[in-house]
C-alpha cells in the first residue's frame, strides 16, 4: 500500500450530520476543509444509518441552527417538487412524508442523502471542501499535545492509503474514532456517581457498559411470500429473554415502557387506513411507540397518489433489534466486526420472526407479504449500511455535561444549566436503551439546554476537537445530546470554531478563555443562525 499526502486547514474524519456541518461552516468561512466518510453515504444517523430525526416538539418554531432548518426544508422541497404528492399534502406547511410517530420530518434516507450532497456541492466544486470517501482512520501522528495528521485507508478492500496533515483536527466519527489514535483522553460507559454526582449513576464506573446499538431496515407490505431464509442465528435469538424484559422474549410485541419498565404489549398491523394529515408527532404528549407500524413509518401511500406506493414504508427501529450482548468500543477490529455481523444477524431474526410466528390481530400468525427494501437502504441485503450507534467514546472535556445540569427532576423551573460560552441549544428526554452491561432502560424528563464550548474541546489536546457524540457529556447525557439536531449544532459549532482559529491563529483554549474572542466568536455563529440560548421561560419537560 502507498500512502499519498494532502495539507489543508481543516481536517474533519466523519461525515455525519456533526461532520457535514462542520464542513459547511469552515468553508463558508474561508477555511480549506478535506471531509471522510466511512459509509457509502454521508449523513450517518440520518441516512446510512436509517434513522428518522429525533427532535424536540419545538423544531417548527425553534431550538436548531438554520443550517439546519435549510436542510429540514430541503428535504420538504424534494418531496414537493418531484413526489406525486396529493394536494392537501403538498399544501401542509410541516409536510411529513412519513406520517411517522416519531419526528414531524420523517422520510427515506435516499433523499436527505441528496440534499447533503446538494448542501455541500459548491464548496466542492470551489476546491474548499475535499471529500474523501469509502475512507476510514487507521493511525494519527501526534506531536506533544497537537494532532500532526491522520491516515486514511479504504474501508472496503485495498488500496492507497492517504495521510492528511491539518492545522485543525475535528473527530466527527459516530464512535470517537480519533481519541484512542491520537492518544486524547476519554471515557467510555457508565462513570461512577463519585466521580459526576448523578443521581441515575451506578457507585463504581463501569466502562464497558455503553447503550445497545441498533442495525435498522424497511420493510413494506405487499402481496406474496418475500420470507427470508432462516438466519443464522435465529435458534438463539427466539429464546433470548434478556432480564430487562422481565421473563418475556426479545422478539416478540412486548417489550418494557422506557418512561415506566411495566412490560407493554405493542401492536402491529401493516398499512392501516389512518389520516396520514391528522398526525401529530409531539413526544411531549405521547411516545408514540405503541403502535409500530406506524411509529417510524417514512412513507405513507396515502400521503401521496392513489397506486404511487404499493405501501407503507416501515422503518423498523425498535427495542428487539437492540444489541447489547458485548460492546464494539475499545475491542480489537475482528471483534468489532464480528459483534456488528452478530447485530445484523439480530435485525434478520426479527424479520423472520416477523414473517413466520408474530400474532396477528386476526388471529394467525406471521406477515409473510413483509418485503425488505434494499433500494431504499443502498444495500444488497436491504440492511442499513451502517449501524446507529447510540453512545460513543467521549472526551475528557473542558466542561463535562452531567445530569445535575438537564435533569427536569433536578433543576426544575430553574431551567437547565446556562453558559457563557454557549454554542447552540437543544432538547430531549434522557433517554438511553438498555446497555452492554444488563441495565435496562433509564428515561428521565430533561428541560430545553445549552451546548457549552468547553465540552467540544479536550482537556489537552490543543488542536483537535469534538464534532459528534463524543462531546464533554457523561453516560447519562449522552442520552440527551445525541440526537439529529444536537449533533448538527455540535459539528456546526466545532467547524466555526476551527475557521476561527486558524484565522486568527489562536487555539480553541485560548478563544474560550478570552472574553474577547468568544464575544467575537459566538457573535459568529449568532450572524449565521445559530440559537445559543432558549427563550425565558422556556423550561418545559417531557
Amino acid at each position: 500500500m502507498t500512502t499519498a499526502d494532502i495539507s489543508t486547514d481543516v481536517l474533519i474524519v466523519g461525515a455525519g450530520l456533526g461532520g457535514i456541518a462542520a464542513a459547511l461552516a469552515a468553508a463558508e468561512r474561508g477555511a480549506q476543509v478535506v471531509l471522510t466518510e466511512e459509509h457509502p453515504w454521508i449523513g450517518g444517523q440520518l441516512t446510512s444509518q436509517a434513522v428518522p430525526p429525533d427532535e424536540h416538539a419545538w423544531v417548527e418554531e425553534f431550538g436548531v441552527t438554520a443550517r439546519y432548518r435549510a436542510l429540514r426544508e430541503g428535504i420538504r422541497d424534494v418531496y414537493r417538487r418531484r413526489y406525486p404528492l396529493t394536494e392537501a399534502a403538498r399544501k401542509h406547511p410541516d409536510l411529513n412524508p412519513g406520517a411517522g410517530w416519531v419526528s414531524r420530518l420523517c422520510h427515506e434516507p435516499r433523499v436527505a442523502v441528496g440534499v447533503l450532497e446538494e448542501m455541500l456541492a459548491p464548496y466542492r466544486s470551489a476546491g474548499r471542501i475535499r471529500l474523501l470517501e469509502r475512507m476510514r482512520p487507521m493511525a494519527a501522528e501526534v506531536d506533544g499535545d497537537r494532532v500532526i495528521g491522520v491516515t486514511l485507508v479504504p474501508a472496503v478492500g485495498d488500496g492507497d492509503g492517504i495521510t492528511v496533515s491539518a492545522d485543525f483536527v475535528l473527530d466527527a466519527t459516530e464512535t470517537g474514532e480519533l481519541l484512542p489514535l491520537t492518544g486524547t483522553e476519554y471515557v467510555t460507559g457508565f462513570e461512577s456517581r463519585a466521580e459526576t454526582g448523578e443521581p441515575s449513576a451506578p457507585e463504581t464506573a463501569q466502562p464497558e457498559n455503553v447503550q445497545a446499538l441498533s442495525v435498522c431496515f424497511v420493510v413494506e407490505h405487499v402481496d406474496g411470500d418475500h420470507t427470508i431464509p432462516e438466519p443464522e442465528d435465529y435458534g438463539f435469538w427466539r429464546e433470548y429473554a434478556p432480564a430487562a424484559w422481565q421473563g418475556e422474549r426479545m422478539l416478540s410485541w412486548v417489550a418494557p415502557n422506557p418512561r415506566t419498565l411495566e412490560m407493554t404489549q405493542r401492536t402491529f398491523d401493516p398499512n392501516p387506513d389512518d389520516d396520514v394529515l391528522a398526525v401529530n408527532a409531539d413526544q411531549s404528549k405521547s411516545a408514540g411507540d405503541l403502535e409500530l407500524w406506524r411509529f417510524r413509518r417514512i412513507a405513507a401511500r396515502s400521503m401521496f397518489a392513489e397506486g404511487f406506493y404499493a405501501s407503507d414504508l416501515c422503518l423498523v427501529n425498535w427495542p428487539s433489534i437492540d444489541y447489547f450482548l458485548a460492546p464494539v468500543l475499545d475491542v480489537p477490529r475482528e471483534v468489532e466486526l464480528e459483534r456488528y455481523a452478530a447485530a445484523r444477524r439480530l435485525s434478520l431474526s426479527m424479520l423472520y420472526w416477523m414473517q413466520t410466528e408474530a400474532p396477528r390481530s386476526d388471529g394467525g400468525r406471521g406477515f409473510p407479504g413483509l418485503r425488505l427494501r434494499p433500494d431504499v437502504m443502498g444495500t444488497d441485503d436491504g440492511l442499513a449500511q451502517a449501524p446507529y450507534h447510540r453512545e460513543s467514546r467521549r472526551i475528557r472535556a473542558l466542561t463535562t455535561v452531567t445530569e445535575n445540569d438537564v435533569s427536569f427532576a433536578v433543576r426544575g423551573d430553574a431551567g437547565a444549566t446556562r453558559y457563557e460560552d454557549s454554542v447552540g441549544v437543544g432538547m430531549y428526554r434522557i433517554d438511553l436503551h438498555p446497555s452492554t452491561g444488563g441495565d435496562t432502560y433509564i428515561d428521565v424528563a430533561s428541560t430545553p439546554f445549552e451546548i457549552p464550548l468547553g465540552a467540544l474541546i479536550p482537556r489537552r489536546m490543543k488542536n483537535l476537537l469534538a464534532a459528534g457524540k463524543n462531546i464533554g457529556t457523561t453516560h447519562i447525557t449522552n442520552g440527551c445530546y445525541r440526537l439529529h439536531p444536537v449533533e448538527w449544532n455540535i459539528g456546526e459549532a466545532a467547524g466555526h470554531l476551527a475557521a476561527y482559529c486558524a484565522a486568527s491563529g489562536l487555539d480553541p483554549h485560548a478563544v474560550r478563555a478570552d472574553g474577547r474572542h468568544l464575544a467575537a466568536f459566538q457573535a459568529e455563529l449568532d450572524d449565521v443562525g445559530v440559537e445559543r440560548h432558549w427563550p425565558d421561560g422556556r423550561v418545559h419537560a417531557y
